[in-house]
């Protein structure tokens, strides 16, 4: 066990939890309703169990900001310390990042089965590539190519504030800020903020997994509102792109985007992406990927494992 490492990634909603040995591959995955556990700490026991070897090293994946000590979800209600959590588990080292920074890790680790391209596009070398997407929240991190390493740099560009370009967004937003006050990115890009976007569309309250089932099966409204939806992404991804300058490409993560992935070629996604003008030839050459793989948070915090080791 000495030559393992404790990875999970913890959502607002859902933890994915495992072990990595040297190769970073992540094995004996468990997936959690973080429901089910009064806190990461019950979970952690549970998973680790009593009286079996434990792992040295963790990483764990925060969707949060991770600044120091103490750590918080965004869109959750559980918190630890971290030299407590080392303490209490014996890890000799704990390596606690931000989900999104530890899903830019992994991207590089994914292949093309993972991935659902969306839109044709050519990457430019050691340009900027954008990670982003709506789960409980809307995460976003930047991988910075250095020849033939990268950095991740994390970010919290889901809380920048939405605006409308036109009347129908000017509508959505005028309900949002008129219940929520100021409207964040993740107001309505997010499982959450699909919901509320049907709401204020149809008048009807409808989880987002039932909404974006429905509109697979191709239920009408709830198709109509999955179309908002991808167009307000499009839109947004377009201009993460130009504020990062992320012509290496951008990849769509998170829970709500795997499960739309089978929508977004039928939608405005692309167009959207791409109306930015004078930029739209620009924003015509990058591409775009959904993220399809199942754990693709583990996959980057299996990679910082491997890291981790080989430091």
């Amino acid at each position: 066990m000495s030559r393992t490492v404790l990875v999970a990634d913890v959502g607002g909603t859902t933890t994915r939890i495992g072990r990595a040995g040297p190769d970073g591959v992540p094995f004996d995955i468990r997936i959690e309703t973080n429901a089910s556990y009064g806190s990461l700490e019950e979970l952690l026991r549970d998973y680790l169990g009593a009286g079996r070897a434990r792992p040295q090293h963790a990483v764990l994946a925060i969707a949060g900001p991770v600044e120091g000590e103490a750590v918080r979800l965004t869109n959750g209600t559980w918190g630890f310390s971290v030299d407590a959590l080392k303490a209490e588990f014996g890890f000799h080292r704990l390596r606690v990042l931000n989900d999104f920074a530890a899903l830019a890790h992994g991207v590089p680790r994914l292949g093309r089965a993972d991935l659902l391209e969306v839109g044709a596009g050519r990457a430019v070398k050691d340009a900027p590539i954008l990670v982003c997407g709506p789960g409980t929240g809307f995460g976003t991190a930047l991988i910075l190519p250095r020849g033939d390493r990268y950095e991740v740099l994390p970010s919290e560009a889901g809380h920048m504030r939405l605006g409308a370009v036109n009347a129908d967004e000017a509508r959505i937003v005028a309900h949002l800020v008129r219940d929520y006050g100021a409207v964040p990115i993740e107001g309505v890009l997010s499982g959450s903020g699909l919901a509320r976007l049907h709401t204020i569309l149809t008048g009807e309250e409808v989880s987002s997994h039932a909404i974006i089932r429905a509109a697979i099966n191709g239920q009408r409204q709830e198709r109509d509102s999955c179309m908002v939806f991808l167009r307000l992404l499009g839109r947004v991804l377009g201009d993460l792109v130009l504020a990062f300058d992320a012509r290496g490409g951008a990849y769509i993560a998170g829970g709500v985007g795997h499960a739309l992935a089978e929508l977004f070629a039928e939608s405005p996604f692309r167009a959207e992406f791409e109306n930015h003008p004078p930029y739209t030839d620009r924003l015509n050459l990058v591409p775009v990927h959904v993220v399809t793989h199942a754990t693709p948070g583990l996959v980057g915090a299996g990679e910082a494992g491997r890291q981790l080791l080989a430091e």
